[in-house]
């Protein structure tokens, strides 16, 4: 199995496992790429621990396996909330809304809901501001087309501008190929916010992935 573990300067406490993250390559100023592992750093725990292009540890997310299933928060580097994901309740498909920071009591940031469109099978997903659930076609800010079990998916702006991608790791020279659980997210900041960006990535596991119940 490939050895995944953050530099030791990013993540400091007890209950962590120390493994070594894959070879990541330098990533030019006008894109984020970041590897995504789909495993907490706490032993006891479900989640993700995602590093930047020079191996430090930018996301985490520690979600306790007895904990709560229909709330999420993904945290920086030393553990500070970024965003709360919590399931959207009495509505109709799969929807989830996203906070900012760790209070759910203020208005969400994003809604995004999985598309139930028959019609237009690309597309798995998108993103509407707030909770405004009305009127789809005149509010969806982001749409995800792809397939998250292959891990090849697209994030495309109101512009139908590329925001984000998810794409398979790529093995270095010749070595063992990397499994689902270790992938890339390509993000273009002037077009996405990366934490955004890693939220749509945690929302398409629970729609589509192993998080799926």
């Amino acid at each position: 199995m490939t050895k995944v573990y953050p530099n030791a300067s990013s993540f400091s406490g007890t209950g962590t496992i120390s493994e070594r993250p894959p070879k990541v390559l330098a990533a030019p100023e006008s894109e984020a790429i970041l590897t995504v592992w789909k495993k907490s750093l706490l032993f006891n725990c479900n989640g993700f621990t995602v590093f930047g292009s020079k191996g430090d540890l930018e996301f985490r997310v520690d979600n306790y396996m007895d904990g709560n299933k229909g709330e999420i928060l993904l945290m920086d580097a030393t553990g500070n909330p970024l965003l709360t994901i919590r399931r959207k309740k009495m509505s109709l498909g799969d929807s989830w809304l996203v906070y900012k920071g760790e209070s759910t009591s203020t208005n969400p940031l994003l809604c995004v809901r999985k598309s139930m469109n028959i019609l237009n099978n690309k597309c798995l997903a998108y993103v509407i501001p707030g909770d405004n659930t009305s009127n789809r076609s005149n509010n969806v800010v982001y749409e995800i087309e792809g397939s998250y079990s292959q891990r090849s998916c697209c994030v495309y702006d109101d512009r139908r501008r590329l925001a984000a991608e998810i794409k398979k790791k790529e093995a270095v020279n010749g070595g063992v190929a990397y499994g689902n659980d270790i992938f890339r997210l390509v993000v273009q900041p002037g077009h996405i916010r990366t934490d955004f960006a890693m939220a749509l990535v945690i929302l398409l596991d629970q729609m589509f992935g192993s998080s799926r119940r």
